[in-house]
Order: C-alpha cells, then structure tokens, then sequence
C-alpha cells in the first residue's frame, strides 16, 4: 500500500510504512520503505535516520545520495558535502554517481558557490552524444547550473538535449501511458455469461415446446377417441356397463340378474292365472 501511495499521497504512504515498520521493523525491506515515504513526505530528519538504519542492517550504500539530499534539506549544505566525499561514494554505479553529483551541485548553490556547482556536474556521465537512463535528469541539471551563472545559450542547448534524449528513451513526455486492469474484462463477461443463460433457456424452451407438441396431440387424440367411444356407448343398448370400480360392477351384474327372475317368476304367474280362468270357463260350460 505505501508503495502505491507514495506518487499519489506521501502523507499517507509515510503513516503506511510507519504501521509496517511496528511489525517488521528489523526488516531491511521495512526500513527501506519508510526511508523512502518519509523522503518523499518532505520528513528529512525521520528518512535520514531510515536510511542509515538500512545501511547499517543491509549493508548497502544505495541510498547514499538521498542521505546527502536528507542533509540539504536539513539546512546542512556542508554536511551534504562530506558525504558526497566519503570513501563509501566511490562504490556507486553510475546513476548513483549521477545522482550524488546532482545533489552535490544543489549543495554549492545552497552555499552560493555557483561556479563550483556546476564543476560537481561535469562528470564522465554528462555526454551529449550519448543517452541514458539518467541523462535526461542530468542534462537539466547542469542546464540550470550554467542558467544560475548566466551561461544560456549552453544552457538552452543542454535543455533541448535533454528533450531528444527522452524522446531516444521513451521517457518523460515521450512516455507510454500505463495501462491499468480496472477490472472490465470481468464486467464484460458478465453480460457473456447472461446471453449464454439466454441461449440456455430458449433452447430449454425449444426443447420443452418440442415435448408439449406430442403430448398435446396425444392429448387431442384420447379425447377424439374417447368422443367416439361415448357414441358408440349411446348407440348399444345394454343394461350396465364395466367401470373401474369392480364391487360397483358386481353389484350392477346382480341387479340385472334379479330383474330377470322377477320378469320370469311374473310370466309364470301369468301363465298359472291364464290356466286356471281357462279352467274356470271350460266347467262353467260343461255345467250349461
């Protein structure tokens, strides 16, 4: 977090570092960090004692120039100076050269020795015919010496040097912007994801329409069927019919069944009663 905060809010990134330096401080990397927050929130005496503290557990001199630049900022231009001139200077690479010329050129200003702030700068690194990484920086650096002791046209020519070594290194101005991952790549699949829903569910639906066709014509069917059965059960006479529920058929079966008895036991009793009338009419003739 102080690492993203430290270009945006130094303030904010010093206090991060700070809650890390409680947990880890024996950490060199911890150290480190607040060193650098605290330089760049303008709290030169807390990123001095940092940076020593770094060197002492690392033993690294890389932040050597800022340590000098800490002592600028204190108001000890002369202390800057005895840095730059210590024995453990001498083992910097060359933009740690570069940079401790820098600061060494804002010391003499400070001092008001502006002729010697710009011998600091002319080092083996100040080419006009060559670019580096710290070139640029250089470049402006020593166009603003000789602009303090009113050598401008030099100056005019190292500020446009300055610009071409940027634009050669793809820097400054001549940057690519940084592009960051917002997220939007997983907001654009989200409204993948609900088309892919979509397709789903309207074959889902196909499918499902394409199952209801059959059963609705099956349905159709059974009830046309079941149509011509009621007619036909019109057009046929008989005394009962067979339903699901079989006590219910047995019972109609005996119902019949006792009808026809009762009809054949009235034949009889007809046919007894004809007899005997016969009977009856053939003695009375007889007697006459």
């Amino acid at each position: 977090m102080a690492g993203r905060l430290i270009d945006i809010d130094p303030e904010l990134s010093f206090q991060h570092a700070l809650a890390a330096s409680r947990r880890g401080g024996r950490l060199a990397a911890v150290r480190e960090a607040v060193g650098l927050t605290a330089y760049a929130a303008g709290h030169y005496g807390e990123a001095l004692r940092e940076f020593r503290t770094y060197r002492r557990i690392s033993g690294s001199n890389v932040h050597l120039p800022l340590m000098a630049d800490c002592e600028r900022g204190l108001g000890r231009p002369d202390r800057a100076l005895d840095v730059v001139r210590s024995p453990e200077a001498q083992d910097l690479d060359a933009p740690g050269k570069v940079e401790l010329a820098i600061v060494a050129s804002g010391a003499r200003s400070d001092l008001g020795q502006l002729d010697a702030a710009v011998a600091e700068l002319e080092i083996i690194q100040l080419d006009i015919n060559r670019a580096f990484s710290y070139s640029p920086r250089l470049f402006r650096a020593y166009a603003d010496a000789l602009t303090a002791v009113g050598r401008t046209e030099e100056a005019g020519k190292w500020q446009r040097q300055a610009v071409v070594a940027e634009n050669a290194l793809g820097v400054g101005e001549f940057e690519d912007p940084d592009i960051i991952d917002l997220g939007e790549d997983d907001e654009r699949e989200a409204p993948r994801a609900r088309f892919r829903n979509f397709d789903d569910n309207h074959e889902r639906a196909e499918q499902q329409n394409t199952e209801v066709a059959p059963a609705r014509a099956e349905t159709v069917t059974d009830s046309e069927a079941s149509g011509q059965d009621e007619v036909e059960l019109n057009d046929v006479e008989s005394d009962y019919f067979e339903s699901d529920d079989a006590e219910s058929d047995r019972d109609s079966v005996e119902d019949a069944e006792d009808e026809h008895d009762d009809q054949e036991d009235e034949g009889a009793d007809g046919a007894e009663e004809d007899e005997e009338k016969a009977s009856e009419d053939a003695e009375e003739s007889t007697n006459d």
